[in-house]
């Protein structure tokens, strides 16, 4: 039986993303270390940093993450217990949870895209120009799933 195989442009483009990938995650989370955060508490924050003073139901963050519901309220108690966070039932739905950055919350995230962000022009923004960045914007739009 013969095993279907990639080619050697397929094979050197896949194995390129994945180390850069990884290097570059191991590198950003590294940055993170000091703050005592992981790159999944820092995806968090920063979502609720982007949705502003309204947070973000449960739901939704977990959707975002693509965490399991368990999974994502487990990472949620985590956050809360650092006064990270607050959970609160929401306005608009009396039955859905919706999380706001406390104020803690808010001067870490600061701190962590100021390191993020430093760290990403220094590992890939940098190393790249506009015409790269614009493929890859074109490349990633279309690996997205299709909905």
């Amino acid at each position: 039986m013969a095993t279907a195989r990639l080619s050697e442009l397929e094979d050197q483009a896949w194995r390129g993303f994945l180390v850069a990938h990884d290097r570059i995650w191991r590198e950003v989370e590294a940055g993170l270390g000091p703050l005592n955060m992981s790159m999944a508490e820092y995806s968090v924050l920063s979502l609720l940093g982007e949705a502003g003073r309204t947070g973000m139901r449960m739901s939704e963050l977990a959707e975002r993450r693509l965490m399991s519901t368990g999974g994502f309220t487990r990472l949620a108690d985590r956050l809360e217990r650092r006064g990270l966070i607050e959970r609160q039932q929401s306005s608009a739905d009396g039955r859905a949870v919706d999380v706001v950055l406390t104020s803690d919350g808010r001067a870490l995230l600061r701190k962590a895209w100021k390191q993020q962000h430093g760290d990403l022009r220094r590992l890939f923004l940098d190393r790249l120009d506009d015409d790269d960045l614009r493929d890859l914007v074109r490349i990633w739009a279309r690996l997205a799933p299709e909905e």
